[in-house]
């Protein structure tokens, strides 16, 4: 069930219709095998403290959250064939 992704310190909305990645087939497939995302896009994965974009066929942002749904790391444009830092607090990433 897709869900709405606000970032409450900017009171904006991040994505209209985000994911959650939530098992272990879900978080290995990730955006795997999109050609994109439209506006309003996102996956959520959790649990999640870093990331890779092998094999993707376009950018992403990521933002790390920790369990009180804090940003504690934040990547934009991460192009395909990157991998993420290892964010030892964060819980899961955000995928837009």
């Amino acid at each position: 069930m897709p869900c709405k992704i606000t970032n409450l310190t900017q009171n904006t909305i991040l994505a209209q219709k985000a994911e959650i990645a939530n098992t272990p087939f879900k978080r290995a497939k990730g955006l795997l095998g999109r050609a994109g995302l439209v506006p309003g896009q996102g996956l959520i994965i959790q649990p999640c403290s870093s990331i890779h974009t092998f094999f993707m066929r376009f950018a992403i942002d990521v933002l790390f959250l920790d369990c009180q749904d804090k940003v504690i790391g934040l990547y934009r444009g991460i192009q395909p064939f990157r991998l993420s830092k290892v964010h030892f607090g964060a819980k899961k990433a955000i995928e837009l």
